[in-house]
């Protein structure tokens, strides 16, 4: 049978747009979604998505203030309607696309309510598709674009108000699709010391938008290599080989603060200066982790489930897991005298040489 995606003419294969050209279990297409406060104290990150081949679909809204977190997480069986993101009190709507997106949660017995606008600042830009191995076997083959917004609307957390009228908060979105490690994974194979050094950091300034993507594996050897200033027009100005140098709490891996030389066409040297002010610790809460309290993206629940959790991120026990974690910290940013917020989201995670850990312990 069709599906309502089929009544337009945005098909890429000879078959419905109910059913993906790969039969790979782990199939997805989601987006998350970022708002903070300059000043780093306040955070939310909103997300969905969809698993086409284990017939889930699910969301999430995790609010940092200070140093807690609070999430909302839901997942239902996944329809045939994908023109409709919902999933229990959680929506999200293109109403302008690549332009506005709006999302809503209106869940006050779990308090946590929100009606919240990306309007995007700068256009958005492609990434490089992203594959990633493990050993031999492809664990991720991804697309992805990004943009960076103004967020307006409101946001409440047991009843406090955290984003109303009048109050301008930075944002970042994205959205990607292709195959990723979904629900509860597949057998372990043959054991592989896992190694992963990782900077994705779109940054809003007044007169434009700087887009980075790094990757390196343990040698430092960089699988992707994406620095771009994105102008108001549209003009994509590409900005060379990112020279970064991570500053690490000692006796961590916890990052704060990063410095990133950048080179324009014609030889003129740049500095991008990062500093963290906050955590939106991925695996505590957002489903990023293999087991986050029971939860992870994919993950069967049942036709219709949702849960609150909430965490300090003082508190020892969390402390230990956001260790292991990406983070998506906010940040605020210097490039050229211009002062800039956004996302500098960073994993070091096993053996990398440049960095100096030798192993997975090594901080």
């Amino acid at each position: 049978m069709p599906v309502p995606l089929d009544e337009f003419p945005i098909h890429q294969g000879p078959q419905s747009m109910k059913y993906f050209l790969t039969s790979d279990r782990n199939t997805y297409d989601r987006c998350i979604m970022h708002a903070l406060s300059r000043d780093g104290e306040g955070q939310v990150a909103v997300g969905l998505g969809v698993y086409p081949h284990v017939g889930v679909i699910d969301a999430y809204v995790a609010v940092r203030q200070g140093r807690s977190l609070s999430s909302l997480r839901t997942s239902a069986a996944l329809g045939d309607d994908r023109m409709r993101q919902e999933v229990g009190p959680m929506r999200i709507e293109v109403l302008e696309g690549l332009q506005r997106v709006r999302f809503t949660c209106d869940d006050e017995a779990h308090g946590i309510t929100a009606d919240l606008t990306w309007e995007g600042a700068f256009p958005a830009v492609d990434e490089p598709r992203h594959i990633r191995r493990q050993g031999d076997d492809v664990i991720l083959d991804a697309f992805r674009f990004v943009q960076t917004a103004a967020v307006t609307g409101s946001l409440a957390v047991d009843g406090r108000e955290l984003l109303g009228e009048g109050v301008d908060w930075v944002g970042a979105r994205d959205r990607s699709w292709g195959i990723r490690p979904v629900g509860q994974g597949a057998p372990a194979g043959k054991p592989h010391e896992p190694a992963m050094w990782w900077c994705w950091i779109p940054l809003r300034f007044d007169d434009f938008a700087l887009m980075l993507v790094l990757e390196e594996d343990a040698d430092g050897y960089r699988t992707i290599n994406e620095a771009v200033r994105i102008h108001p027009d549209g003009r994509i100005e590409q900005l060379g080989w990112a020279e970064p140098e991570i500053t690490y709490r000692p006796r961590t891996r916890y990052p704060v603060h990063a410095t990133i030389g950048l080179k324009e066409r014609g030889g003129r040297e740049l500095t991008l200066e990062i500093e963290p002010l906050g955590p939106m610790p991925l695996s505590v809460g957002l489903g990023y982790g293999p087991d986050d309290d029971g939860w992870n993206h994919g993950r069967w629940m049942g036709e219709s489930w949702s849960q609150r959790v909430d965490h300090d991120l003082d508190d020892d026990a969390v402390r230990q897991r956001v260790a292991w974690s990406m983070i998506d910290h906010a940040a605020r940013a210097t490039l050229d005298g211009h002062v800039g917020h956004g996302i500098f989201e960073h994993m070091a995670l096993g053996r990398h040489d440049p960095s100096g850990f030798a192993d997975l312990m090594a901080v």
